[in-house]
């Protein structure tokens, strides 16, 4: 039992060690990027934090590392369980103001 207990806390921190900060070229990526319902933390050591609450109590969220990009979209996981967040407007100026469209969703970047 002890054994168990130490291989998952091995495990946990080496899946958790997976992450990398955000590359130089990235580095809009980072900070807290809300509409609605919807809620992405994208820190620049390559966490990420996405929440979306709706109706009814539901709500789904996902925290992990960053693991890669591809193109402008990123994906999130651990080892083989990730998701690809498909990013159609990357991190840019509108009139002052950071905005970038995920998944369809246009957020904005709390200062």
């Amino acid at each position: 039992m002890r054994r168990l207990r130490l291989l998952s806390i091995v495990l946990v921190a080496l899946l958790s060690a997976c992450s990398a900060p955000l590359p130089p070229e990235r580095a809009d990526y980072a900070g807290l990027w809300r509409a609605g319902d919807t809620t992405i933390l994208i820190t620049p050591t390559g966490r990420v934090e996405y929440v979306v609450r709706r109706g009814n109590g539901f709500s789904k969220s996902i925290k992990a590392p960053l693991q890669r990009f591809e193109g402008d979209s990123f994906v999130v996981g651990l080892g083989p369980m990730s998701t690809t967040f498909i990013v159609t407007q990357p991190p840019h100026r509108d009139q002052g103001v950071w905005k970038m469209t995920v998944d369809g969703v246009e957020l904005v970047r709390s200062q």
